[in-house]
């Protein structure tokens, strides 16, 4: 946390002086009026009392990381991915002026955070690609406050489990069109971990077969029909 202290002709300019050495803006600020400007005394030329203030910055993100790395040894890191996580997507949302609320999941392999609230759509993007873009820095945040590779998992309102569904669902019915053709069908492009779930879903039956094509952002799935053996 850093702090400074300024002195000025009245309080509002001793802020706005701070607020700029700083870098920060009033909600990121903790300020203190330590002494109020004067009354100017006679022709304003004497008696004039300077104001005087001290403008600290609030807890951020950097000072999460900070707390986290020295109590890495008393919590142990796989504790804290949770809640660094939960810091690191509350001060992105919040900047993006959306109300939402965190909850954590530790699987066995990995920390999972479900993101709640009302009108978060934009959040998620068209075929969750805004989803994996907040997931990917998320991600890429947390591994480099731990200084080691983290896996974190990011949902919204359970989004995740409902797209796997239908994507399954998607998956079985072209298969059953590729098997009536004996043509292969394309799918449309989609994000590399939607593309899994297309091979997950149909991975244990023996009248397809799945593979990728195409360069990314354009790969998609070709689900083509096994041939009977003669």
């Amino acid at each position: 946390m850093k702090t400074v202290e300024k002195i000025a002709s009245t309080v509002e300019n001793a802020i706005e002086s701070g607020l700029l050495e700083l870098g920060i803006n009033r909600e990121q600020a903790k300020i203190e009026v330590l002494e109020e400007e004067g009354r100017r005394g006679f022709l304003g030329l004497f008696g004039m009392k300077m104001a005087r203030v001290r403008i600290s910055t609030l807890e951020s993100i950097r000072d999460s990381i900070a707390s986290a790395e020295g109590d890495r040894h008393k919590s142990g890191s796989e504790e804290a991915v949770g809640d660094l996580a939960c810091k690191f997507l509350q001060e992105l949302i919040e900047a993006m002026d959306i109300k939402a609320s965190f909850e954590v999941v530790k699987n066995e392999d990995q920390h999972a955070v479900n993101i709640s609230g009302e009108e978060l759509g934009m959040l998620i993007g068209r075929r969750g690609d805004t989803l994996e873009a907040i997931q990917y820095l998320t991600n890429l945040a947390i591994s480099k406050m731990m200084n080691e590779r983290k896996r974190v998992i990011v949902d919204i309102e359970g989004y995740r489990k409902r797209r796997e569904e239908t994507l399954s669902r998607l998956a079985n019915k072209l298969a059953d069109k590729a098997r009536k053709t004996g043509s292969r069908v394309v799918l449309e492009p989609m994000s590399p971990q939607e593309r899994r779930m297309i091979h997950v879903a149909l991975q244990e039956d023996a009248t397809v077969s799945t593979y990728s094509e195409g360069q990314e952002p354009n790969r998609r799935v070709v689900i083509s029909p096994k041939r009977a053996k003669i």
